[in-house]
């Protein structure tokens, strides 16, 4: 009897464990397979670290800057040898943004390159940010912004502001050099 009780107990143990494992892959999984990977680079960046005149923020704005405490980056680099896998690397980033648990929050094209901003968590609340863009002669990008209280309404006004208030491009020499 006893062995029985400790069999079955075990049994659910492990069933509890395979369960709660997800097969897909999350962008987090992708960020840690992929920052080692031929074409791609990654780097995480303190918002601390980078120069943004907030001067002309508004409190909004300011409150939205402030809920951000870091980006993690992913970029996979575009050249003449690599158009099939560039394809199959975009694909499997759309594959994991389609997943129910990314809200949309902004798409749109530019002269080629598409971009596409999802969140997690609610309407209120957002727990991740992340801005997918992507260009047949570039390449792609991921950014996964993170930070307490972030509201998805607030980042995209954030957006707009960072593009006016100018950001010292230096700090971004080793990203935009490694797509060139």
């Amino acid at each position: 009897m006893q062995r029985t009780i400790n069999q079955l107990i075990c049994t659910l143990f492990a069933t509890a464990i395979l369960v709660s494992c997800s097969s897909g892959v999350s962008l987090q999984t992708y960020f840690v397979d992929k920052q080692e990977a031929k074409n791609f680079i990654s780097q995480d960046v303190p918002l601390s670290m980078m120069k943004i005149d907030q001067t002309n923020f508004t409190e909004a704005q300011k409150d939205a800057y402030n809920s951000v405490s870091k980006l993690n980056f992913l970029g996979y680099k575009a050249d003449e040898n690599n158009a099939e896998a560039l394809k199959a690397e975009i694909d499997i980033v759309k594959t994991i943004l389609s997943d129910a648990k990314y809200n949309d929050l902004v798409e749109f094209s530019d002269k080629g390159r598409k971009i596409l901003v999802k969140y997690i968590g609610t309407n209120e609340e957002a727990d991740e940010v992340i801005i997918f863009g992507s260009s047949n002669e570039l390449g792609f990008a991921v950014v996964r912004v993170l930070g307490n209280n972030m509201s998805p309404d607030k980042m995209v006004n954030l957006v707009g502001a960072i593009q006016k208030a100018g950001v010292d491009e230096s700090q971004l020499n080793d990203i935009m050099n490694f797509f060139k």
